[in-house]
């Protein structure tokens, strides 16, 4: 080889092996969590979590390839979700997905290093997640659950649809700032729409069915079941609105989907699929502390008209137009 032709050889290895290497080191395997305080076969939890794995597919993110996903479910159990918690940390991963306020709390005790997306969260800055919504400043950031002006459009749905009810009972965790909060925000609504609304507060099953028993006893009562730790005991909720004969309005389609009449409040699919950019940012290099907290920009209203038969409802024209599911 001539001596110039070996200058140009080296001189072109050169350049290229920065840029092999830069290649090289983009493709490694980088690690995600993906943590729930529920059931590992629920389906919605299921649904939730395909669409957070596709939209990161669609990012460029493939399991198996250049990331790998690690999943942990409480399954109910507050202990096994701290410790699952502990364990995604200590595999060391890029980020970690957590849903609503339990799996955040668990996660955020576990670790103050690792990046945090969170979803479903009620009143980040409350909760204290966060410094604030623009400026997080820790390590963690996400998607609300919801914007509190949404609770007085609870009680204006459930005069739509049942026009009759002059008292609502709200049900709500007294001992969290977002319980308190909730209420609040009806109660500025309630003048307006001429109905008298009533905080139970709530913290266990016997409780919630002394306390809805003990209000339900007139036939112009409703109800309305706020954000937060009550799915927990959704089965009891429903069965006991439809024993007294309660039009309900709930948070969640949960709720519905078991016999419940109406909910509205954020799509949690729609959550995940965008929490999927957060996690792409934050692999890409951006910091937790730098993104914005988001609110949700898509909102979904359930009905069961089946329930609304039990009960004697005719749902409006206008409010079923408006439904992106109907149960029949």
């Amino acid at each position: 080889m001539r001596r110039r032709e070996f200058i140009k050889v080296i001189a072109g290895s050169a350049t290229a092996w920065p840029l092999v290497a830069r290649a090289q080191q983009g493709e490694r395997m980088r690690r995600v969590g993906v943590i729930s305080g529920g059931r590992s076969d629920d389906p919605s939890l299921l649904a939730r979590n395909t669409a957070f794995v596709q939209e990161l597919a669609q990012l460029g993110w493939t399991d198996g390839r250049n990331v790998r996903i690690d999943y942990r479910a409480g399954e109910g159990d507050a202990d096994d979700l701290r410790k699952y918690a502990a364990e995604l940390v200590a595999l060391a991963p890029d980020v970690i997905l957590a849903p609503g306020g339990p799996a955040i709390e668990r996660v955020l005790q576990a670790t103050r290093v690792v990046p945090i997306v969170f979803v479903i969260a009620i009143d980040p800055v409350g909760s204290g997640f966060v410094e604030s919504l623009s400026r997080p400043g820790g390590n963690a950031t996400g998607f609300m659950m919801f914007e509190y002006n949404l609770c007085g459009k609870w009680l204006e749905l459930l005069k739509q649809v049942a026009p009759h009810v002059t008292r609502v009972a709200v049900l709500r965790d007294p001992a969290t700032s977002t319980g308190v909060g909730q209420f609040a925000v009806i109660q500025s609504a309630a003048p307006s729409l001429g109905v008298e609304v009533i905080p139970i507060n709530v913290r266990d099953a016997p409780e919630i069915e002394r306390a809805v028993t003990a209000f339900a006893r007139t036939g112009n009562d409703g109800l309305i079941v706020t954000a937060g730790p009550l799915r927990g005991h959704g089965n009891l909720i429903t069965a006991l609105a439809a024993r007294h004969k309660l039009p309900a309005i709930y948070a969640n389609r949960f709720y519905v989907v078991g016999g419940g009449l109406v909910s509205y409040g954020a799509d949690f699919v729609d959550q995940y699929r965008r929490a999927a950019s957060y996690v792409d940012r934050i692999l890409k290099g951006e910091k937790t502390a730098d993104l914005p907290v988001q609110a949700p920009n898509k909102y979904e209203l359930v009905i069961n008209l089946k329930t609304a038969k039990v009960l004697g409802l005719t749902i409006p024209p206008a409010v079923l137009a408006r439904a992106d599911e109907v149960i029949e």
